[in-house]
């Protein structure tokens, strides 16, 4: 048994057995990349928008999930599916099309729900209501790329919308009963320790579903990696990176779901750190640190919010 409540076991529980996330490409661009708040995107985002491992935006979702179908069947043996609206901002276009490309990937057979990407601002009232709906016939969550609660760190990586937008965020799809999950980057340029507990703590205390602590990896295809050689900045190392998200799980509310622990970018674009490479060792390391420490998610929880 883990020391964690993941999303594995989460939707075994759920389902009764094995979910496989099939990631897909929709198509989408993002309001940091068209003009609209800006033209280079985070810092951090590759060329294919935080979605590598995803299919190709070329191919229709049909394709996209049949491919990934018979990708994974190779390590999974399951019929039910979960597909992942992955690259860039997946409601950021007219409604009709977040409709057709939903509704279009829920038809497909196996497919029992779908997570959907995308960022706090760009959850106005008509796809926060078509969410709703969509919510009330099929399993759905909302992943909201926050990173980091400091303005500094947000200005940095050239997020485009302070922590309020995500609060309201936050706070609209609570209120229609729609799972939320956070993003997290630990070890981001400029910030302690101390800074990234707050983030975790914070994002602890919105009660909302799930979460993704994401290790900072610099890709080469990046404005973060072209700043990297220019401003090296300390990167930590894989046992750093595990104490840490051993003192993250004990901040967390044990009912959180935890959705990763890890990020692991394309080898071939990978520029550090290497060990992020590793992300069956990295996670059996936290799974180990955890044993030693004789800890567990949510150890903490109570003692910060009483």
């Amino acid at each position: 048994m883990k020391r964690y409540k993941s999303l594995n076991e989460e939707l075994k529980r759920e389902f009764g057995k094995k979910v496989m996330k099939l990631s897909i490409d929709g198509g989408f661009t993002c309001p940091n990349r068209d003009g609209s708040i800006g033209h280079r995107g985070c810092i951090f985002c590759g060329e294919e928008g935080s979605g590598e491992f995803a299919g190709s935006r070329h191919d229709p979702i049909r394709v996209q999930v049949e491919s990934q179908k018979r990708l994974l069947s190779k390590k999974w043996n399951t019929d039910k599916f979960i597909v992942y609206f992955q690259n860039f901002t997946n409601t950021y276009g007219p409604i009709d099309r977040l409709r057709k490309l939903y509704y279009e990937a829920l038809s497909l057979e196996g497919v029992v729900g779908l997570a959907i990407a995308t960022r706090p601002d760009c959850l106005g009232d008509e796809v926060v209501d078509l969410l709703s709906e969509i919510n009330e016939r099929t399993y759905l969550w909302i992943e909201l790329g926050l990173q980091t609660i400091h303005e500094k760190t947000a200005k940095f990586i050239r997020r485009g919308y302070p922590l309020e937008v995500y609060d309201e965020a936050v706070r609209k799809l609570k209120a229609r009963n729609i799972r939320v999950v956070t993003h997290i980057i630990l070890g981001l340029p400029g910030e302690s320790k101390e800074d990234i507990l707050e983030t975790v703590k914070y994002v602890g205390k919105t009660e909302t579903w799930g979460i993704k602590l994401h290790s900072l990896y610099i890709q080469k295809d990046t404005d973060l990696y072209r700043y990297y050689l220019k401003n090296p900045f300390p990167i930590m190392s894989k046992e750093e990176y595990v104490s840490l998200v051993v003192e993250c799980l004990r901040l967390l509310p044990p009912n959180m779901v935890i959705h990763r622990l890890t990020g692991d970018g394309k080898r071939e674009l990978l520029f550090e750190p290497k060990w992020s490479l590793d992300k069956l060792g990295v996670l059996s390391s936290i799974d180990k640190e955890l044993k030693i420490r004789k800890t567990f998610q949510g150890e903490k929880y109570k003692n910060i919010n009483t």
